[in-house]
């Protein structure tokens, strides 16, 4: 039996990240995720998704996996939230695509 099946369970997308949740999957990985920590499913409309796994007192959190969210895990900065509440989805912005490349070209 899970031991976690009492918890409310919430799939978090990067575009509904909060402060908060994106502060404790830093915590559970601060170097970040393998595939042991990826649990992979199906939504409801038959498609496959990938999340790893967080969890609050009261809430197990699958935060589905992107380039975005492993961007913005390698660049957390703790200080970029303090002006927000903690369960502001508009508080996590998504990454300049430009920023996201690989900078290895120095010509």
């Amino acid at each position: 039996m899970d031991k976690h099946a009492h918890l409310k369970k919430v799939i978090v997308d990067f575009k509904k990240l909060t402060p908060e949740v994106l502060k404790i999957t830093v915590a559970r990985y601060p170097d970040g995720y393998d595939d042991r920590d990826i649990i992979s499913f199906r939504n409801a409309h038959g498609e496959r998704v990938e999340a790893v796994e967080v969890l609050t007192h009261d809430t197990k959190y699958l935060v589905k996996i992107s380039e975005k969210l492993e961007y913005t895990m390698e660049n957390y900065d703790e200080s970029d939230y303090e002006d927000f509440d903690d369960d502001d989805p508009e508080a996590v912005v998504e990454p300049d695509p430009k920023d996201m490349v690989d900078g290895d070209d120095d010509e």
